[in-house]
């Protein structure tokens, strides 16, 4: 029975060791992006050596999976499902923008910090490669139902990709001062006009 719980004790240290490095790494990839992130400066804020580090997380792809999916759990992503039982593309695409912006502002600093270290870092890119095909279900999901002239269909896609994306959010709302009411009319106008026929 001690042996049981010793190793019971043992798991539960290893465990919680674990989620302190996870956290701390979240917080410093937030406040200074990955590649401004080092090993001591997790090691630090966790309160562990730099040795507990590696060996919990032996490489960069490994702790790097873990951060993001510790972050996805505490900033859940909009389900795009519900918005398939809107019948109408505006009043979907205006619903699904609406959630869609709400997030990007709830999760800002992670994302402007992990997006100015993509180009950087092929493995960021690899760890993120769920995020993007999660992205790429939100603009199909948006973009469907539009009655789109011949030859236009690819047009209302990479506008409704466009406007759901962080760097659009980030523009209207934080550099050309719209609301985000505001902003996702300006984007729904988009899209109906290129739906539209001349």
């Amino acid at each position: 029975m001690p042996r049981k719980y010793q190793l019971r004790r043992r798991a539960e240290r290893q465990a919680e060791t674990r989620r302190r490095i996870v956290e701390a790494t979240v917080a410093l990839h937030e406040a200074q992006g990955v590649a401004r992130t080092s090993i001591s400066d997790i090691a630090e804020r966790a309160g562990v050596e730099r040795a507990t580090v590696y060996r919990h997380f032996p490489d960069e792809r490994e702790l790097l999976t873990a951060c993001t999916g510790h972050y996805a759990a505490q900033h859940p992503q909009p389900d795009p499902a519900p918005w398939g039982e809107i019948a109408d593309p505006g009043t979907r695409l205006r619903t699904g923008l609406a959630e869609v912006y709400a997030y990007h502002g709830r999760t800002e600093r992670m994302a402007d910090r992990a997006g100015r270290d993509l180009a950087d870092l092929p493995v960021l890119r690899e760890v993120l490669a769920p995020e993007f095909a999660y992205w790429a279900r939100v603009r199909d999901a948006l973009a469907t139902g539009w009655p789109v002239p011949e030859g236009r269909r690819a047009l209302v896609v990479a506008a409704v990709g466009h406007a759901i994306a962080f760097a659009t959010w980030r523009s209207l709302v934080r550099e050309q001062g719209l609301d985000e009411a505001q902003a996702i009319e300006a984007m729904v106008a988009m899209v109906r006009g290129l739906a539209a026929d001349d």
